[in-house]
């Protein structure tokens, strides 16, 4: 099996968080390898070595991209309205992530997992708007990846 590149597995990396940002969607393998000047295939293996690495997560048996974190390619229970877009977070955290990596104001709609009353929370200059909300981590952090999709 040849070296990886390790050059091409990040820039790769940060080609699909660049187009998760600009389009609210995951890069299909073919754009990713348009992108980095390599084969379908090849492409394909970067995705694969990015979801061994913890660093994406593919849908199970693909090289569909469901998980760039905070970014889902989903439809999930927490919206987060920024920069004029509309993204999907995969949980609460990722949520209020994703206001953190673009770095700017957002609004998270979202549902309450335990009774499924809507919520919104608005964060404005870094700080989260305090509604009484809590976040409960059903799965310790530890073993989110046993199961990353029910996590």
């Amino acid at each position: 099996m040849p070296a990886v590149n390790e050059n091409l597995v990040w820039e790769v990396r940060a080609f699909v968080y660049r187009h998760f940002v600009e389009t609210t969607r995951p890069p299909t393998v073919d754009a990713a390898a348009a992108h980095a000047g390599v084969s379908a295939d090849d492409a394909a293996d970067l995705y694969r070595e990015l979801h061994q690495r913890h660093a994406l997560f593919l849908e199970p048996g693909t090289v569909s991209v469901r998980m760039a974190n905070p970014f889902s390619a989903i439809p999930t229970p927490f919206r987060v309205h920024a920069r004029g877009k509309t993204y999907w977070a995969n949980c609460a955290w990722d949520a209020l992530g994703i206001s953190a990596a673009l770095r700017c104001d957002a609004v998270v709609e979202a549902e309450c997992a335990d009774c499924g009353s809507p919520m919104t929370l608005t964060v404005r200059d870094g700080e989260v708007g305090d509604h009484g909300e809590v976040v409960h981590f059903l799965v310790p952090f530890g073993r989110w990846y046993d199961d990353l999709v029910f996590t």
